[in-house]
């Protein structure tokens, strides 16, 4: 029984990182397709914690902490290139 529910949370994931792609791809603003990255992040961050618990890999809780991480400054540094490219100086 658990197999099964390992196997749906798999396939709900997958699922789930492919509607992200296509949002990714289709945009239509740079806005709707940072939050996609930043979903697909999350999405890979959830998989892996998955596998970890799935086949009992702990160490791929580190893997999972450190993509976290990196994918939140990703967010952070996208966010602020957003808020900063609507200000110019040489305007």
């Amino acid at each position: 029984m658990l197999d099964i529910i390992y196997t749906l949370c798999f396939a709900m994931l997958a699922l789930s990182l492919v509607l992200a792609t296509v949002r990714l791809l289709k945009g239509p603003s740079l806005p709707d397709r940072v939050v996609a990255l930043e979903l697909m992040a999350s999405l890979t961050v959830g998989l892996v914690v998955l596998y970890s618990i799935r086949y009992q890999q702990p160490y791929f809780i580190d893997v999972a902490i450190v993509l976290a991480l990196t994918s939140f400054m990703a967010a952070v540094g996208f966010s602020r290139y957003l808020e900063k490219r609507g200000h110019r100086d040489d305007d």
